[in-house]
């Protein structure tokens, strides 16, 4: 079957193991199901896994891709959850230490087709498109936990949302404006910054500038070159979460003084649940609310999109399409 995939890892030249070809088609065990890709799209974890994160070379060649949305092998319309558990682990499945992602472990999604357990599969909604649905399984399932779960807020509440314009970012951006929070932003590009207001921020702001007030929480996926700014930004009993470090894990100041003076919570958030990705469908569903797309390719294009990824020239989510006759 076809698919888009790693062939090599290296981490200075990371699209050098990427490769459109040809792979076994899938073998599903007793009680998994077999998905038709219709849509997939691309995420950071893809380029860090050609890196040789998250990925071992003894799992090589790997089918790339975590999220997909398609239809299983009885004709349903369906969205792949891509956190797979540990078969014996019970309860919220980003907390199982021996859990994967689909193409760590497990073949991905830029193929024909991928096999997952039944459990990882969750009914799409019928006004949601499969390229819009596809764009929901890493970025935007990242999002709606860093919101609603790990930082809890509540319609009223302020956020400042760190280094707009990528997918977990713009994701937070639309789902808080959603909820009826008061949406602060930054990004370093003025461009982007216009575009994040397009997207429903109230205000936005270069890197580091003083807010209007402080808010109730911060939304965290720069890392060391925004973590002081996140700090000095929260209220007294607010929560800072963190779900990334694009720009390095070390800060200069970890200004723990100003996290016990001020009583502020940190709180780590990695991708989300099946019943966090179920939740997110249905608010989608109702609020109309609909994922920001760059780009549309089919997936014989894929080397461009990631690409594009890895130049920085991107504001929302890749998406690449898969036709079957």
């Amino acid at each position: 079957m076809f698919a888009v995939y790693a062939e090599t890892l290296d981490n200075s030249e990371p699209l050098s193991g990427l490769v459109v070809g040809e792979r076994p088609e899938p073998q599903p065990a007793d009680g998994w199901a077999t998905v038709t890709v219709r849509a997939a799209s691309l995420n950071h974890h893809d380029l860090w896994s050609l890196r040789g994160v998250g990925l071992r070379q003894e799992a090589l060649p790997m089918i790339l891709g975590c999220d997909a949305a398609g239809i299983d092998e009885n004709g349903n319309e369906v969205v792949v959850h891509a956190v797979v558990p540990d078969p014996s682990w019970t309860g919220d499945e980003t907390l199982d230490p021996k859990r994967t992602l689909l193409s760590e472990r497990l073949q991905g999604t830029f193929a024909d087709r991928v096999v997952v357990t039944r459990r990882n599969l969750v009914a799409k909604p019928a006004a949601l498109t499969f390229e819009e649905a596809a764009c929901l399984p890493t970025a935007w399932l990242t999002a709606y936990r860093m919101l609603f779960t790990s930082a809890g807020v509540r319609p009223g509440n302020s956020v400042l949302v760190q280094g707009a314009g990528g997918g977990v970012a713009t994701a937070v951006v639309a789902l808080a404006r959603a909820a009826g929070l008061r949406v602060y932003a930054t990004s370093r590009d003025e461009g982007k910054r216009a575009r994040v207001l397009e997207l429903g921020a109230h205000e936005v702001f270069e890197p580091g500038a003083r807010l209007p007030h402080r808010v109730d929480a911060v939304l965290e996926t720069v890392g060391a070159a925004t973590w002081s700014h996140s700090l000095r930004s929260l209220r007294p009993g607010g929560t800072v979460v963190l779900a990334g470090a694009t720009s390095g894990q070390n800060p200069s100041e970890t200004e723990l003084n100003r996290i016990f003076f001020l009583q502020l919570r940190v709180h780590g958030s990695t991708m989300g649940t099946r019943d966090e990705l179920q939740a997110l469908l249905a608010m989608l569903d109702v609020t109309g609310v609909r994922p920001l797309i760059d780009r549309t390719l089919p997936m014989e294009q894929a080397p461009a999109g990631f690409a594009a990824l890895h130049r920085g020239d991107v504001f929302g989510k890749v998406v690449f399409t898969r036709d079957h006759p």
